[in-house]
């Protein structure tokens, strides 16, 4: 620190995009980090080694500095490596929160480790930790439940991505255990599951009581299982933009619970500070750095910050000792997990990028994430599970084959994407046709009219249908109903013939108008790549086991609904999910 120029120190507390990211900008402005956006890959369908290649060059830019300090790369690893072509995709945090089950996130934080290690990188935006108490949110699939204990105990991702700290470990040090490890990121601090209306970016109007009961723990697990950085939230408390907040961020999370990682903005966070955005960027810069804020989510126009923030300081008006707790509180992560030490990309780990092993851990995850919301229309007719053997069966809806659809958003675009030719996995359908007797005959339409359903002669038909991909904003919706043409689907199939429908959905949709017509209903959140999960559970190999960690509302207008409201009137409450034993087909 004392051999830092103030220009080398306000360099670490940059994080640009990889476009922006030359070696020469690594080199003359000593650049601390840099990141991948949602989409941003070294090129179309990169290997692991093409990753591993494009963040060594970056990082030997930044060992040629003066000082030779490593720089760190991050990425949006929220459910597998997920921008990575050919990782393995991992449902979202929506689905994990049903399996109720911390063990299995842990195993799944280590696995991702393995592959975001494989392309190079060291730093996974990940977990999210957003308690949503509304479902209108268009991030709701990325928080694990509405019930904070839950959220919490889910906190276990966290050790998973990093490792487990020592057991005399100091609390509130960051801990990464070498370099089959990354450094973690529990966001976004604080409320942002609590907006107004489930409004993205907008404002959390409730009393410090309930922010401090239901959207603060899961930071003091995170804290306490040492996470190494904490990512500040767009939205507002009352008012007040999280990324000005320095009661919160400096008074809270740093003096009171004692947090020494790091602290990071969103992206372009600060430029939200001012309504239009970047009205006064000086401001903006000088809000962010006094609020606590150590690193900055810059994608491209960083010239502007350093002169901004070099003058801020020369005038005296950022002390120097806040530059130094931002720079001390970096460099000291990149000891801690050794990144002077080994700054370069494991060839070795390569190997993990989309491996069998996480494939079949996606798989058994997908089985615990379904949730069983109704299995036959009396008590004693239960639907499922269904017989391998049949003479035929439908399998009909716009989700069954289609892999972009099943990931859902985040997933190697920031909005997701539509087919099955931008990344390996296995859709329900395919899934579906390698679960069943070989001499049963499965015909698959994806939007079948009531005469063809009805003179097909099918057993029984599965129906999967559901919500598009979207990405923050993107997702936010105030009628929460499932893409057409899937209600017409489920009208013409479940009109003539007993079907089970499969919803593939970020958060519970309208389903009530539906439901008595259904036989059987699913919940299959957004599952990921392995499609596989669903059928071993549907046809008996494995039983149904997961439980709503959100409460599944009958209409639109009872929303914001949580459970222990007054109005608490649910169509399938918080905890419901009914079971089936696995049955061992002859």
């Amino acid at each position: 620190m004392q051999r830092m120029t103030l220009e080398e120190k306000i360099g670490q507390m940059i994080q640009l995009e990889r476009n922006v990211a030359s070696l020469d900008v690594m080199k003359q402005y000593f650049i601390g980090s840099v990141l991948s956006g949602g989409g941003s890959v070294p090129k179309p369908n990169a290997s692991a080694a093409d990753w591993m290649e494009m963040v060594n060059n970056i990082q030997k830019a930044a060992l040629s500095t003066r000082l030779g300090i490593p720089m760190i790369y991050g990425i949006d690893a929220v459910h597998g490596n997920n921008t990575a072509y050919e990782a393995t995709i991992f449902p979202h945090n929506v689905g994990l929160g049903a399996t109720r089950d911390p063990e299995l996130i842990k195993r799944i934080g280590a696995a991702t480790a393995l592959e975001v290690r494989a392309t190079g990188i060291q730093y996974a935006f990940s977990p999210c930790i957003a308690v949503c108490r509304d479902p209108r949110w268009g991030r709701c699939y990325e928080s694990y439940s509405e019930d904070h204990t839950i959220v919490q105990s889910m906190t276990e991702m966290i050790p998973g991505l990093e490792g487990d700290p020592p057991a005399d470990y100091k609390k509130g040090i960051p801990f990464i255990a070498g370099k089959e490890k990354v450094v973690a990121c529990a966001k976004h601090f604080v409320g942002d599951g609590g907006t107004a209306r489930g409004i993205d970016q907008s404002d959390t109007v409730i009393d410090a009581k309930e922010l401090f009961s239901i959207h603060m723990p899961a930071y003091y697990d995170s804290i306490s299982k040492g996470v190494a950085t904490i990512m500040i939230s767009f939205s507002s408390w009352n008012g007040k933009k999280m990324h000005a907040n320095r009661d919160l961020i400096t008074g809270f999370l740093k003096d009171i619970l004692k947090f020494e990682g790091f602290v990071i903005s969103d992206y372009e966070g600060i430029d939200l500070l001012t309504s239009p955005p970047r009205q006064n960027y000086t401001y903006s810069v000088q809000a962010g750095v006094l609020a606590g804020i150590d690193m900055f989510m810059i994608p491209d126009k960083f010239l502007e910050f350093i002169d901004n923030l070099t003058s801020l300081v020369k005038s005296n008006v950022i002390p120097m000792t806040r530059i130094d707790d931002a720079v001390q509180r970096t460099l000291r992560m990149k000891f801690v997990m050794g990144l002077f030490e080994d700054p370069l990309a494991d060839l070795s780990l390569a190997k993990h990028l989309g491996s069998q092993e996480h494939r079949e851990l996606a798989r058994e995850a997908v089985r615990k994430s379904l949730v069983l919301l109704k299995n036959g229309k009396g008590l004693n007719s239960p639907v499922l599970p269904l017989p391998k053997k049949a003479q035929t069966i439908l399998v009909a809806g716009s989700h069954a084959d289609n892999l972009g659809f099943q990931c859902g958003g985040w997933t190697m675009e920031w909005q997701g994407f539509s087919g099955n030719n931008q990344t390996e996995g296995t859709t329900i359908l395919a899934a579906i046709k390698r679960t069943v007797d070989p001499s049963t005959q499965v015909v698959f339409s994806e939007n079948p009219d009531a005469s063809f359903v009805k003179d097909g002669g099918f057993s029984h038909a599965i129906v999967v249908v559901g919500e598009t991909p979207y990405a923050e904003m993107h997702g936010d919706s105030t009628d929460l109903t499932i893409a057409e043409p899937g209600p017409s689907t489920i009208n013409n199939v479940c009109g003539s013939m007993k079907c089970v429908v499969v919803v593939v959905s970020g958060r519970p949709v309208v389903m009530e108008p539906y439901v008595n017509q259904i036989d059987a209903l699913v919940a299959a959140w957004l599952p990921g790549s392995e499609g596989q999960g669903v059928a071993d559970v549907l046809f008996g190999d494995y039983g149904f086991s997961g439980k709503l960690a959100r409460t599944w509302f009958k209409s639109v207008d009872q929303l914001p609904m949580n459970v222990g409201d007054a109005h608490y009137d649910p169509l399938f409450p918080f905890g419901f999910g009914l079971t089936t034993q696995p049955t061992h087909h002859a």
